[in-house]
């Protein structure tokens, strides 16, 4: 290939250097470009290529630990945040709030949350979620840790085999969760007193448990409670075991003095159970789970041997019943065999007069053993019989003063031998017992009689009489003075003067007494001769008819 200036020198030789010009400088040659292979894919591409396959193995690892959907409804969303709340169980996270929505009636709010696959085990139908928040209960202080890393929802795994994507949040937290070890008992009482979820229970005063649930029975007429008494402890409730209140403080008067009783501190602010087996009695077997106890007022009502079937019975007082109360004790000689369970008041119109009808449950098993072994059951014929010849002796019903500082009064059953006849119908029902007024009542009629005798005594006219009287003797006794004293007085003077001659006379040194004193001596010889006189005769009597011997003829 040739160029104007001239062929083009080859790559090896030297640059020319003409005489006729400069030199030039020498050409390079042409570059060989080979084509890159088609099938090697550019570095370019490699970095998103193993982000994608990073990603996608991401994705495939989340989907593989992803656990179930489920829905759980709140009353309110308090603290809950999408994407940023946890479902923990035991401080472990397994799940999150995915989004949260309104129910259609407004009533609730509605919590998606993504399980994770550990967390799928609590989407079974006896599961419970609530949400942790700080709260003050029964049982203390709890959730404080929330009050920096924000609420978070609770769970509680259940043991059911049937799975659910659906359930109804707790308010509160559960006092007992599924995996504290030991037993659940129901308790039957009266009243709920001062106890409250969460609310302890003590076995010789020791906090062996809570109690988990109550609810009000279907009659109205009483509560039923769920405890829970915490492993080990559970072993030492027994089929034979007493429950009653520990509430409060329980203060009493005996001949002791006073006793103060409480259990603890936290029982006198939030109230607390108590169980134990009576004294000198063994607790007997292990109860098992869910077994149903009765629940006492107080210990002494607990340690009570069982009542039995309780017999009603009514009394009618012509009497004020003030200071007696519904519940006030009914006493048999210091024992207590029931207690008023109603007051009334009554009108009897063939009397034009009111009565007070109080009503009362009576045990008699609390008569004691052998009273329940040889007594005929109530309502039988020898029952009836039996009641009869009681009343009969003077069985009767009283009303007495339990306390003199309070005025509170009790019923009192006793035998009174002296006590009115009175009939009882022993068929019917409620039984009705007869009464008699008490000692107070009986001094306060005897004191309205002797008021209403008084009252008819003419005090008006007895006082005028001992006024007129007054006057008379008045007047007596100036008539005395004006008449009968300067009599007196003459009178006096002629007594005192005869009174002096007496002394005179008597004097020792006067002639009446000297000769009264002689003749005194003559007396006394003269019975000396007559003394010697009577010797002799009695031992000569025959010198009555010789004379004396030695006398001549």
């Amino acid at each position: 290939m040739t160029s104007p200036q001239g062929p083009t020198p080859a790559s090896g030789d030297a640059p020319r250097n003409d005489s006729n010009g400069p030199s030039l400088p020498p050409q390079l040659p042409d570059p060989e470009i080979e084509p890159r292979s088609r099938w090697l894919p550019s570095l370019v591409w490699v970095i998103p290529l193993i982000a994608a396959l990073i990603g996608i193995a991401l994705v495939i690892r989340s989907v593989n630990q992803r656990g179930p959907v489920i829905t759980i409804s709140f009353v309110s969303a308090e603290g809950l945040e999408p994407g940023k709340t946890q479902v923990k169980y035991k401080d472990v996270t397994v799940g999150a709030v995915k989004t949260i929505t309104l129910s259609q009636d407004l009533s609730h709010v509605l919590v998606e949350v993504q399980l994770t696959k550990q967390g799928g085990k609590f989407a079974v139908k006896d599961s419970r979620f609530w949400v942790v928040r700080p709260r003050v209960g029964a049982s203390g202080v709890s959730g404080l840790t929330t009050l920096l890393s924000g609420a978070y929802i609770g769970a509680d795994a259940g043991r059911s085999d049937d799975t659910a994507d659906s359930f109804v949040g707790l308010e509160t937290p559960p006092p007992v969760t599924g995996d504290q070890k030991g037993r659940q008992y129901i308790l039957h009482g009266d009243s709920l007193g001062s106890i409250d979820i969460g609310s302890p229970i003590f076995y010789r005063r020791v906090q062996v448990g809570q109690v988990v649930g109550f609810s009000l029975d279907k009659s109205g007429t009483g509560v039923t409670m769920q405890v829970f008494v915490s492993a080990p402890y559970d072993q030492y409730v027994g089929t034979n075991s007493r429950w009653w209140h520990a509430s409060g403080v329980d203060l009493r008067l005996d001949s002791s003095g006073f006793k103060l009783n409480t259990q603890s501190l936290a029982t006198v602010i939030v109230g607390g159970l108590s169980f134990q087996s009576p004294p000198g009695q063994n607790m007997g077997p292990q109860a098992p789970n869910d077994q149903t106890f009765r629940l006492a007022s107080d210990e002494a009502d607990a340690m009570r041997e069982p009542d039995g079937v309780p017999l009603r019975v009514v009394m009618n007082f012509n009497q004020s019943l003030r200071g007696l109360s519904v519940g006030a004790p009914v006493d048999f000689r210091g024992i207590v065999l029931g207690q008023v369970t109603n007051i009334g008041i009554d009108y009897d119109p063939k009397t034009r007069s009111f009565t007070m009808p109080v009503t009362m449950n009576i045990y008699p098993d609390r008569l004691g053993k052998r009273f329940r072994e040889n007594a005929p059951a109530p309502g039988t014929l020898a029952g009836q019989t039996m009641l009869e010849q009681l009343v009969r002796h003077g069985l009767r019903g009283q009303l007495r003063t339990g306390n003199l500082i309070t005025s509170q009064l009790y019923v009192a059953l006793d035998i009174f031998p002296k006590a009115p006849p009175a009939k009882v119908d022993v068929t019917g029902d409620p039984l009705e017992l007869p009464t008699i007024p008490n000692t107070l009542d009986e001094l306060q009629l005897q004191v309205a009689d002797i008021a209403k005798k008084l009252d008819k005594v003419p005090f008006d006219q007895i006082g005028d009489n001992l006024n007129s009287a007054l006057k008379n003797a008045d007047r007596l006794f100036a008539r005395l003075d004006k008449e009968v004293v300067p009599q007196a007085r003459d009178t006096l003077s002629a007594a005192k003067q005869t009174f002096s001659s007496a002394q005179a006379t008597l004097q020792q040194d006067s002639p009446l007494q000297s000769d009264v004193h002689q003749a005194l001596q003559e007396l006394t010889r003269t019975l000396q001769s007559l003394n010697a006189l009577s010797d002799y005769l009695e031992r000569h009597p025959e010198s009555l008819l010789r004379g004396k011997s030695g006398d001549k003829p």
